[in-house]
């Protein structure tokens, strides 16, 4: 059996953690701004997990989301838990343009077009104030455990 890359690691960069979950920046290519939620337990599904852990993970997602739409103004967001390749409970919080390379399609989809640097140059100028909001927003949750 392969070692579970989010038990070994971190899965990206912190932004946020608490005793039950993390909140990673994880650098994916053409894609400023993407980040996930890893439930630091390896947990293969949402319902393995308690209510209250449940909602206490989807309060996370929700919080990413709301800092992603401030401060980057995506045309959408992508939410999404797969787990196929890593059956560890964890979440992407996706931020979408028109003019991404995927679009429409998911980000794991066939690349549609070139994103001009520039372009990926100003989203990426953002971060430091993404990583101010999702701090602020996840600091507005209740405790864990709750």
């Amino acid at each position: 059996m392969m070692e579970c890359p989010f038990c070994a690691g971190d899965g990206g960069e912190v932004v946020w953690r608490d005793d039950a979950l993390r909140v990673v920046l994880a650098n994916e290519r053409g894609y400023p701004g993407f980040a996930r939620v890893i439930w630091h337990a390896h947990v293969a599904e949402m319902s393995d997990l308690p209510l209250a852990a449940r909602e206490h993970v989807m309060r996370a997602v929700f919080a990413i989301e709301t800092a992603q739409r401030g401060v980057m103004s995506p045309h959408k967001v992508n939410v999404a838990s797969l787990g196929n390749m890593v059956p560890h409970v964890h979440w992407h919080v996706i931020p979408r343009y028109r003019d991404d390379v995927h679009f429409p399609g998911s980000v794991w989809s066939a690349p549609q077009r070139e994103v001009p640097a520039a372009v990926l140059a100003e989203r990426a100028a953002g971060m430091p104030a993404l990583r101010e909001a999702i701090v602020a927003e996840l600091n507005r949750l209740p405790a864990w455990p709750a």
